[in-house]
């Protein structure tokens, strides 16, 4: 059975940082494409970040310079440390891992960034 926890998410003020986890059980983060995604009230769910093969990197524009995202491959872990955060950061944060024919998700932590 395959599950992806996410930890880390809070209350945080404008320009703080957080640092969200996301740790993997029956799958190997190493060969999945890992990826957080966000979904803010009435929005679309969107992509945040990914990190794939070799460990390539995407960045959604509104994130880029601000976010990083990494892959610990000891603890199956994947990170997503969010710095410089912005009220329009605040969303219901994701973690996913895809392959070709395969997705799953997990339940989610809370980033709300208010002062």
């Amino acid at each position: 059975q395959v599950q992806l926890v996410e930890s880390g998410g809070g209350l945080v003020q404008p320009g703080g940082s957080l640092r969200l986890s996301c740790a993997a059980s029956g799958i190997n983060v190493r060969f999945y494409t890992m990826g957080w995604y966000r979904q803010a009230p009435g929005k679309e769910r969107e992509l945040v970040a990914d990190i794939g093969g070799g460990d390539r990197v995407n960045f959604s524009e509104s994130v880029k310079g601000r976010f990083t995202i990494s892959r610990d491959n000891a603890k199956n872990t994947v990170l997503l440390q969010m710095n410089s955060l912005k009220v329009e950061d605040t969303a219901v944060y994701y973690c996913n891992a895809r392959n070709p024919g395969l997705g799953f998700w997990g339940q989610g932590t809370q980033v709300t960034v208010s002062s």
